[in-house]
């Protein structure tokens, strides 16, 4: 069978699971975080997928990735039934596929806000306002700091971009002085 079509059972299952137990808001932030833990620490993967691993360190391992004690119940359920089951390879398709079908549920879109310096809390504030009624959603949103675009910002949510930084005006005069 398929990966992602597995991964999505198991996925819609645990929310399903989370749903009626009225905890998918602790287990999306256990899951975000599984999937976070996977990319800021690769060898995770091959230490999970290795068979000669016990199972017992492998959920421990697990726990940890999820949060701990911090961790809701049932992710550590879940994380004990994916290793029953055997399927520990694919836990990280799992959690991803669990955090956007919680977004899809919930109507969350991701933003992400690139400025040049560090903007306050009252203008990243404002931006979100700005792009949740433009989406009628919540918006997830996620601040950047580049100082190679100079000035202005770069808003990016959904599949829309808008490049208001001095960068890309700076290349736009640029490229008109060349015609």
């Amino acid at each position: 069978m398929d990966i992602g079509v597995i991964s999505v059972r198991y996925a819609r299952a645990l929310l399903k699971s989370a749903t009626e137990a009225k905890a998918e808001a602790e287990v999306y932030r256990d899951m975000q975080l599984l999937a976070k833990s996977y990319i800021d620490v690769p060898a995770l993967r091959h230490t999970i997928d290795n068979p000669m691993l016990a199972k017992e360190k492998k959920q421990m391992l697990l726990d940890t990735a999820i949060g701990g004690d911090q961790s809701a119940s049932l992710s550590k359920a879940f994380v004990a039934l994916v290793l029953k089951e055997g399927r520990e390879s694919m836990i990280q398709f799992m959690a991803n596929s669990y955090v956007t079908l919680y977004r899809q549920q919930k109507n969350i879109i991701l933003g992400k806000l690139t400025t040049a310096t560090r903007v306050s809390p009252a203008m990243e504030q404002k931006m979100r306002t700005e792009v949740e009624a433009k989406t009628q959603g919540t918006v997830e949103f996620e601040t950047q700091v580049d100082p190679d675009i100079i000035g202005g910002f770069v808003l990016e949510y959904d599949t829309y971009r808008m490049d208001a930084s001095v960068k890309s005006r700076l290349n736009s005069i640029l490229n008109s002085l060349k015609k």
